[in-house]
């Protein structure tokens, strides 16, 4: 069984409800239809329901069981007006404000019913992007406790099922902190050992990726490695870390003997964290690209509740992957 049909059995078990407020994307209505049929969650999605249901009969797929709100006309605005006002008035939020916001804004409508436990989750990102879909989910509901940083990860189902947790892979940051500093490396490394706990598998090996290994180039971008690897391990002392490590030295066994003698993660990673987004966006599309892996993501990690971003190039059949992975998230929570 395929790592996104595990995750999908999991979803199934314990049923949670997910916003789809993209609910002009043929996309978003083509994943609605196959997450319907399959049983993977309850799907709400925002807006008119004789335009989706429409768009469901141009697209020929059956959208029976889905539950449409439509911010014009449900009997719960003002209600979620005053979860939106209570939430930012400190910020120079009005009833006003947070109404006009509410009818226009469909991301913002998703986020507040995710605050007012009205769903256990939202996905967006099909049309937005990552900052359209990040800012209210940060803004609304918040980091979850004990996190210093929100950030991206994608899971990335590779053929090469010999390494990484049976050929699956976790990937950070690759769709959100630009240059993060040492200290948001160690941060993001100890937060993505949680989602793979949640999401993978029971053990993350955690590779701090650089274009050196041990010392085998000497430059600014390989010392804030360096340095992050450090913070993770005095600040995380729980954690198998390991860096600067090269990609092959953390992936292949026969290269870390030789460029990593005695690393605890060398030739064995199945998280890789990237030293900037640069190096993150690229290696994940070319994995997934030319590797042939599916990737699904990018995920957010740290918010309080389960909210997380699409690709704008997405497949509806990643959308569909996403939420299956945000609705375990949800069991979680």
């Amino acid at each position: 069984m395929s790592y996104i049909d595990l995750m999908k059995q999991r979803a199934k078990v314990d049923k949670k409800t997910i916003v789809l407020p993209e609910s002009n994307d043929k996309r978003t209505l083509l994943a609605a239809a196959k997450i319907l049929e399959e049983g993977i969650a309850n799907i709400i999605m925002i807006g008119d329901e004789e335009k989706i249901m429409d768009g469901a009969g141009w697209l020929e797929v059956e959208l029976d069981g889905i539950t449409v709100i439509n911010p014009k006309t449900t009997d719960r605005l003002e209600e979620y007006v005053n979860v939106l006002y209570e939430t930012r008035k400190s910020k120079g939020m009005t009833p006003e404000k947070a109404r006009e916001i509410l009818l226009n804004d469909y991301l913002t409508f998703g986020i507040v019913m995710v605050k007012n436990n009205d769903a256990d989750g939202m996905v967006a990102g099909a049309c937005h992007s990552t900052a359209d879909t990040l800012r209210p989910a940060l803004q609304i509901l918040k980091t979850a406790p004990g996190v210093k940083l929100v950030s991206a990860f994608f899971i990335m189902d590779t053929v090469m099922k010999e390494q990484g947790e049976n050929g699956t892979f976790l990937f950070a940051d690759c769709g959100l902190n630009q240059d993060p500093t040492p200290e948001e490396l160690a941060a993001i490394a100890d937060t993505s050992s949680r989602s793979f706990k949640s999401l993978v598998g029971p053990k993350p090996v955690i590779a701090m990726l650089s274009h050196s290994t041990k010392g085998s180039a000497k430059h600014a971008l390989v010392d804030k490695v360096v340095e992050a690897t450090k913070i993770a391990q005095e600040q995380y002392p729980h954690l198998v870390l390991d860096g600067e490590l090269q990609t092959d030295a953390a992936l292949v066994p026969s290269v870390a003997k030789s460029k990593a003698p005695g690393s605890p993660v060398g030739g064995r990673a199945n998280i890789l964290i990237f030293p900037n987004l640069d190096a993150g966006n690229i290696g994940y599309k070319l994995v997934q690209r030319l590797g042939g892996a599916e990737a699904y993501g990018p995920m957010l990690q740290g918010i309080a509740k389960p909210v997380n971003d699409l690709s704008r190039g997405c497949s509806w059949e990643d959308i569909v992957g996403v939420v299956a992975l945000t609705a375990v998230q949800a069991q979680l929570v």
